[in-house]
């Protein structure tokens, strides 16, 4: 059975690359189709099989501008050729399903959300948008709206990472999705002694406008208690600038600095609305509790009470007096690590084969999908990082 993967662009290693990269696992033979590729941004898992670009890729400065080039994208996914496969799994969060697949072929998408820009979050993409953006994104955004509708139902199968995002495809698309929330190594974590847990909270992501970091930053700054930030992204320099001594804004780690610190913190901080939210399974998964706004993913994630806190709104007050709430309970590390399993990545494996096997039985094909050994794709190990 030759299977394509379809993922929307390869420009850094995020949670819908970390489903690509298990799926890559699990279809070692698989070829890759995608809009754009940087190499040296990606794992090695995703760089050993065979990786092919639309005409997106030789657009001037694709690598860079790849998102201004989203209204030919509909274009490119149709002309991509998978006349050759049997089997074709699109990652939907940018274009991805729009392909046209063989007649014989089955197509299961695996949606990390319905796109964002277009649909749930328009208005707030476009009210930060620049002035030319604003002025075209009603007419793009209503024929990428026609065109992203219609394209569903090209799809056999829907997989979503979470509820949440089900509820989407149901809205925008009209099918329902099966949910099978994406991997997460938990194994790669650590809980480490109670007297190694400092007083510093921690939160990590993409410093953009919609994690609404600026409220971390703005807690932190009211209450005087120690906060590590570790991410990059447009706000990194915006926020540091408005961040006080006892904000700490790091900028992007190497996974061994990260994992020292999730294991340490007081407890995460995730003001985010998120499709699901890998962060804070990463954080339960090294037994320490998260204080998360209670929409979106981390309500399918975060147990309130149990392995946190969840906040009713996206202001510097809420996250406040969540955080007092959440410092005056007890959180047992083990519980967190527990319920973390739940979503790891041996878990999504065995989840997506069964699935597959299914769809494939009803269209008269059989799946056989192997695990090769592990590949190991995290950054090079880097020492600890200390602050005062």
């Amino acid at each position: 059975m030759r299977t394509a993967i379809v993922h929307y662009w390869l420009v850094g290693m995020r949670g819908g690359e970390k489903v690509l990269e298990a799926l890559c696992e699990m279809f070692p033979d698989a070829d890759i189709f995608t809009h754009v590729v940087v190499p040296e941004a990606i794992s090695p898992t995703i760089l050993s099989h065979r990786i092919k670009t639309s005409f997106i890729a030789r657009l001037p400065r694709a690598r860079s501008w790849y998102k201004r080039y989203l209204p030919l994208m509909p274009l490119a996914l149709e002309h991509l050729d998978l006349r050759d496969y049997d089997l074709v799994i699109s990652s939907e969060s940018g274009p991805a399903k729009g392909v046209v697949p063989n007649p014989r072929a089955v197509h299961v998408c695996y949606c990390h959300s319905p796109m964002r820009y277009i649909w749930n979050m328009y208005h707030d993409y476009r009210q930060s948008a620049g002035l030319a953006s604003r002025l075209a994104m009603p007419v793009m955004s209503h024929y990428l709206r026609n065109w992203d509708q219609l394209s569903a139902a090209r799809v056999d199968g829907f997989v979503s990472n979470s509820r949440n995002v089900a509820d989407r495809i149901r809205r925008y698309y009209g099918r329902e999705a099966d949910v099978i929330p994406p991997p997460v190594k938990v194994d790669d974590f650590e809980i480490v002694p109670e007297h190694e847990i400092g007083d510093v909270y921690l939160m990590v992501g993409e410093l953009v406008r919609y994690k609404r970091p600026d409220i971390a930053v703005k807690a932190f700054n009211a209450t005087g208690e120690k906060l590590v930030v570790i991410g990059g992204g447009e706000m990194l320099e915006e926020l540091r600038r408005e961040a006080r001594p006892n904000v700490a804004l790091i900028g992007p780690q190497p996974f061994e600095v990260l994992r020292w610190h999730y294991a340490r913190c007081r407890a995460l901080i995730f003001p985010a609305e998120e499709d699901f939210g890998i962060v804070p399974v990463e954080a339960m998964a090294s037994g320490r509790p998260v204080v998360a706004f209670g929409r979106g993913g981390a309500t399918e994630t975060v147990l309130d009470g149990e392995t946190g806190v969840l906040f009713d709104e996206q202001s510097v007050d809420s996250l406040v007096d969540a955080v007092e709430r959440a410092g005056t309970m007890a959180f047992d590390p083990l519980v967190a690590a527990a319920h973390a399993r739940f979503f790891g990545h041996d878990r999504f494996v065995s989840r997506m084969r069964t699935y597959l096997d299914e769809i494939l039985a009803r269209n008269g094909r059989a799946a056989k999908p192997s695990l090769p050994p592990t590949v190991d794709a995290r950054p090079a190990a880097a020492a600890s990082v200390s602050y005062g």
